[in-house]
C-alpha cells in the first residue's frame, strides 16, 4: 500500500502500536525523513510535547496525538540503543517514544504488517470539548449581518426566492422602511403560502399577485382570521365573489382594514351621495380605493362640485356614478379643466353632464384640440348646430381620428399647430 507524505506525517503523529515476533522493534526512516517526522519518533515525551506546543500556539498546527484516542496502553523502554545494518538501511531503536506491546508468536513479515486507516478512531459528534475549543469553532452566518439590498439575501431565504418568482419588485420593497427586514422573517410554508392560497380561493388573478404584494407586503402578515372576517363582511353586502376579488386586485390595502371601518366608510358614501345601495356598490367596486383613502379630498371635491361649479345635487350623483374617479381627483386639475371647458369652450352643466369624462381628461389634449378647431372654423358644441361635435369625439377618438374625422385635416397639419401653442 501506498501512503502520501501527508498520511505517513498523520500516521507517525499518532504513535502506533506496532506488534513484531521480538521485543526490538524496527522502523525504517525513508531518505527525505524531515526533522520534524524524526524529533516525533525519537524525541523523549516531555520534550516533544513542549515542542508541539510551540508550533500550535506559532503557527496555529494540531497534532492528531493530541486527541483521546482507543489505543491501548502499551510498555516502554527508555533505553536507546541505535544500531545500522548496511544491507538493510534499518535503525533498530528501543525507546519509549516506540510504545513496546507483547509479542505474539510466530512471524510476521513486514509487507503484511499493514494498517487499516477505517479503524481509526474519529472524535464523536457527542463528544463534550473543553471551552478554549468551542470558542475556535467558526459557523459562517446563513445570511450577511448588514445589508443595504435585498439581493444579498434572495439566494438563501426562500421567502424572498419565491416572492420574485410571483413577481414581487423587491427593489421597490426594500426602499420603504422596516419591510425588507419584516420579509426575510417570514417563513414561506407558515406566513407566505396559506394567504396565497387565501387570495387565490378569493379568486385573485395569478399576474396581480406579484403587483399587489409589491404594493402592500403588509397583507402577508395579517391575521389570517381577520382576513376572512373582512371579505365575509363584503360578500354580506351583497358584493360578489367577482366583485371582491377585482375590489382586492385594484386596492390591496382593502382588506387592511377593520370590519368597522368598512362599514363606516359604505355607509358615508350613501349618505353623502345619496345613492341607492346598488350605485354605491358599483362605485366602490369600480374605485376600491374609496374605502382606504383619507375622505377629506371627498368631501371637499363635492363641495367643488356644488358651490364653486354649481352642479346640481342629482347632476353630481350622475357624474359621481359614471366618472368616481372625480371624487378623489386633484382641487387644481379639476377647476382648471371645468373652467376651460365651460368658461372658455361654452359648454353648458347638461352637456358636461351627459359626459362627464371629459372633466378626467388630460387639460393639454383638451385645450389643443379646441384650439385647433377654432383655427378651422369647427368648434361647435351646441347640438342644435349642423356641425355639432360632441364632448366624446373631441376627448376619447386617438389623434388620427381626431383629424381625419372630427376636424377634417390632416395629423401633419395638426402636428405643425401645436407647435404654434
Amino acid at each position: 500500500m501506498n501512503l502520501c507524505g501527508r498520511c505517513v506525517m498523520y500516521l507517525q503523529s499518532r504513535m502506533l502500536c506496532i506488534k513484531p515476533q521480538h521485543v526490538i522493534h524496527v522502523v525504517k526512516l525513508p531518505k527525505n525523513t524531515t526533522y520534524i517526522q524524526t524529533a516525533l519518533l525519537l524525541h523523549p515525551h516531555s520534550r516533544l510535547q513542549r515542542w508541539k506546543d510551540k508550533w500550535t500556539d506559532s503557527y496555529g498546527i494540531r497534532f492528531f496525538s493530541d486527541q483521546r484516542t482507543d489505543t491501548p496502553p502499551c510498555h516502554t523502554d527508555s533505553r536507546i540503543t541505535e544500531q545500522h545494518n548496511p544491507q538493510h538501511g534499518l535503525v533498530p531503536v528501543i525507546n519509549s517514544e516506540l510504545h513496546q506491546c507483547s509479542s505474539a508468536p510466530g512471524p510476521v513479515p513486514a509487507e503484511h504488517t499493514s494498517i487499516d486507516l477505517d479503524a481509526l478512531s474519529c472524535p464523536s459528534a457527542f463528544e463534550e470539548i473543553s471551552d478554549e475549543d468551542a470558542i475556535q469553532i467558526i459557523v459562517p452566518p446563513n445570511l450577511p449581518d448588514t445589508t443595504f439590498t435585498l439581493r444579498d439575501y434572495v439566494d438563501k431565504s426562500e421567502t424572498l426566492t419565491n416572492l420574485v418568482h410571483l413577481g414581487v419588485n423587491l427593489s421597490k420593497l426594500e426602499e420603504r422602511p422596516n419591510v425588507g427586514s419584516m420579509l426575510v422573517r417570514l417563513n414561506f410554508q407558515d406566513d407566505v403560502v396559506p394567504r396565497l392560497l387565501f387570495l387565490k380561493d378569493l379568486g385573485v388573478q395569478d399576474v396581480h399577485l406579484g403587483p399587489m404584494l409589491t404594493k402592500n407586503p403588509f397583507l402577508l402578515t395579517e391575521n389570517m382570521e381577520n382576513l376572512q372576517n373582512r371579505v365575509s363582511y363584503l360578500k354580506s353586502k351583497k358584493f360578489s365573489s367577482e366583485s371582491v376579488a377585482e375590489m382586492v386586485s385594484k386596492a390591496p390595502y382593502l382588506l387592511n382594514f377593520s370590519v368597522k371601518r368598512l362599514d363606516n366608510r359604505l355607509g358615508f358614501f350613501q349618505k353623502q351621495l345619496g345613492l341607492s345601495a346598488n350605485k354605491t356598490r358599483d362605485v366602490v367596486t369600480r374605485l376600491p380605493r374609496l374605502l382606504c383613502g383619507s375622505l377629506e379630498p371627498v368631501k371637499e371635491n363635492l363641495k367643488v362640485c356644488e358651490l364653486e361649479f354649481g352642479f346640481r345635487r342629482n347632476e353630481i350623483q350622475h357624474i359621481v356614478t359614471v366618472v368616481p374617479k372625480v371624487l378623489t381627483a386633484n382641487k387644481r386639475k379639476l377647476t382648471q379643466i371645468f373652467d376651460f371647458v365651460h368658461n372658455i369652450m361654452g359648454v353648458p352643466h347638461s352637456l358636461i353632464t351627459k359626459f362627464p369624462q371629459v372633466l378626467n381628461a388630460k387639460f393639454l389634449r383638451v385645450r389643443e384640440r379646441h384650439f385647433f378647431l377654432e383655427y378651422l372654423g369647427r368648434a361647435h358644441y351646441e347640438p342644435t348646430h349642423p356641425n355639432y361635435i360632441s364632448l366624446e369625439r373631441l376627448v376619447a377618438l386617438p389623434d388620427e381620428a381626431f383629424c381625419s374625422e372630427v376636424a377634417l385635416a390632416s395629423l401633419d397639419d395638426f402636428e405643425r399647430f401645436q407647435k404654434t401653442l
